[in-house]
């Protein structure tokens, strides 16, 4: 009761602010007492409200009031404090439902400063020092507080579980080893914990190695974002530049076509009125010739008829006007048609043009290469559909099956001429623009190179100078019935691996990876390349000299 009557003492004479003993007490009018330096400080914060009120019951004053110290007050605080009177503990002091409460504190229980294994109890900072100061306490093993202490206690046996049966992977107590774990692999939980501890290491190890190894990427991602940054602005620039130069050109050309037309209209203006003018002027003589003869042929004098009418009936000589052709309405409409069609050429070149340019925008692949799939069905989630161009098939090449098929034939086929086509060798390239990740299959028979070329590989050349492997603008597997060569500017490599009628093409171009696979479920990897590609690339085939022989590309499925 003792102690109750003294915990009621420091709460009475603590100050509500600084939750300490009063220091010179005041009491404010609704009879509430703090230290006059406390109270003073919190209506100083309400200056500006000029509105004064008690910290604990909210009671206002208009009013700032006038503070004295209470004197009974202090001299009762001093003699309270010879007699050992302490601050009162902070509200924080004392345990919530949230915190692991003393087990020696009665009444209203303090926080734990430790939790002792050996006892199973938590202490407050006042009733942990017998563990500091007696012999037999100081042995026991402290911990941070814990509400888990009653895990610690064996059920079956109520002792200390202080063994771990690696059997079982469970915490146990000794009586437990010698009972239903008898003959189980059994250690001290120490020794587990130093052995766990090891293992934890080396996780803590990995896990660090992972971080900076995740740092590393995303500093190197940041680099990343920093360099799609600078490349989409210098590119936006170097664009408009680009396209203002070509709307200056088209400006240009219109203000040349504008003065050219008008200087020529001045030309022919003038020359027409020129004509005008002399026949305007062959009008004003002719009409007075007309009168001069109308007045002659009035005379009634024979003789001086006789003697006038030579003179007035000679005719000056007449201009000609036989050259003049009028074409109404069609002077400068041939212009007009050479404009138009000029117009027609720059749109199916700009709409040619804008789809290469769109796809190499939407094609741009910042992200991390992925792994190459291992299935034919991881293949064909890359799958493209692949058709033939025409305009570069040499005429011993018979397309069919939509231009997915070409076939190696004895009579030549007549194909316009094109700048595009291949002249000396068995070759077609393909229409489509392979970027990103893509992959296509070929059936074919007989000897064919199954190869990717750069759009503006060499075409009329003799010999195999234009051929798809014997440059540095194209790689070729060449296939023939037993065997495979890679082949790259001119320079072949032997492939391992039995000759399949179907070849599996797998494009990487961001990453520089080419690869042949011979298909199947499973995937046999013939060749692998490992280079940077600088250009779009496109599909090719290219026939040896068998007559028959064909290659198609398979619809994806």
């Amino acid at each position: 009761m003792a102690q109750k009557s003294v915990q009621l003492d420091r709460e009475t004479f603590s100050c509500s602010i600084c939750l300490d003993l009063l220091k010179n007490p005041v009491a404010i009018p609704c009879g509430h007492s703090y230290c006059m330096k406390c109270i003073e400080s919190f209506w100083d914060e309400e200056e500006k409200k000029k509105i004064y009120s008690c910290p604990q019951c909210r009671q206002t004053f208009t009013a700032r009031p006038v503070l004295v110290k209470n004197t009974m007050l202090a001299v009762l605080v001093e003699e309270l404090k010879k007699t050992g009177l302490q601050a009162a503990p902070a509200d924080h002091c004392y345990a919530g439902p949230e915190d692991v409460a003393c087990d020696v504190c009665t009444g209203r229980k303090m926080k734990a400063f430790k939790s002792c294994l050996v006892c199973l109890a938590s202490y407050c900072e006042k009733h942990l020092q017998p563990h500091y100061d007696v012999a037999p306490l100081k042995k026991h093993k402290l911990v941070e507080p814990s509400k888990k202490l009653q895990e610690k206690i064996c059920s079956r046996h109520d002792e200390v579980m202080k063994m771990f049966c690696r059997t079982d992977q469970q915490s146990i107590c000794y009586l437990c080893s010698v009972d239903e774990h008898k003959g189980h692999d059994t250690v001290s939980a120490a020794a587990e914990r130093t052995e766990r501890q090891r293992e934890l290491e080396v996780s803590r190890q990995n896990i660090q190695q992972r971080i900076q190894d995740r740092e590393k990427d995303v500093k190197l991602l940041q680099q990343e974002v920093e360099a799609i940054n600078q490349s989409a602005d210098q590119t936006v620039e170097h664009s408009e530049k680009i396209f203002t130069e070509l709307i200056h050109l088209i400006q240009k050309r219109s203000s040349d076509v504008k003065q050219q037309i008008r200087s020529q209209q001045e030309t022919e203006v003038s020359r027409v009125k020129e004509l005008q003018e002399k026949l305007e002027q062959e009008i004003t003589e002719l009409k007075r010739k007309d009168a001069e003869l109308k007045q002659l042929s009035h005379t009634e004098d024979h003789i001086q008829f006789l003697h006038n009418y030579p003179s007035l009936s000679a005719l000056s000589e007449s201009t000609d006007s036989s050259s003049i052709n009028i074409r109404p309405l069609s002077y400068f409409e041939d212009v007009t048609a050479a404009v138009s069609e000029v117009r027609d050429k720059l749109q199916d070149i700009l709409r040619e043009e804008w789809t290469n340019i769109s796809l190499t925008v939407t094609e741009v692949d910042v992200l991390l290469s992925q792994p190459e799939p291992k299935t034919r069905a991881g293949f064909l989630k890359y799958s493209c559909e692949i058709t033939l161009d025409p305009n570069t098939a040499n005429t011993q090449l018979l397309l069919s099956e939509g231009n997915r098929k070409a076939t190696f034939v004895k009579y030549q086929q007549s194909y316009p001429d094109h700048p595009n086509r291949f002249r000396y060798c068995y070759q077609v390239l393909g229409r489509e623009r392979l970027t990103g990740r893509c992959y296509w299959e070929v059936e074919r028979k007989g000897r064919v190179y199954v190869a990717v070329a750069y759009k503006y590989i060499c075409r009329a050349k003799c010999g195999n100078k234009c051929g798809f492997g014997h440059n540095d603008k194209s790689w070729a597997l060449h296939c023939s019935k037993n065997c495979y060569t890679f082949c790259h500017n001119n320079t072949e490599t032997p492939v391992s691996g039995h000759g399949s009628s179907r070849v599996g093409v797998y494009l990487d171009h961001r990453a520089g990876i080419l690869s042949f696979y011979k298909v199947s479920e499973t995937m046999t990897l013939l060749h692998r390349v490992q280079t940077t590609f600088t250009k779009p690339l496109f599909a090719g085939l290219w026939f040896y000299n068998s007559y028959g022989d064909f290659a198609e590309f398979n619809k994806p499925k």
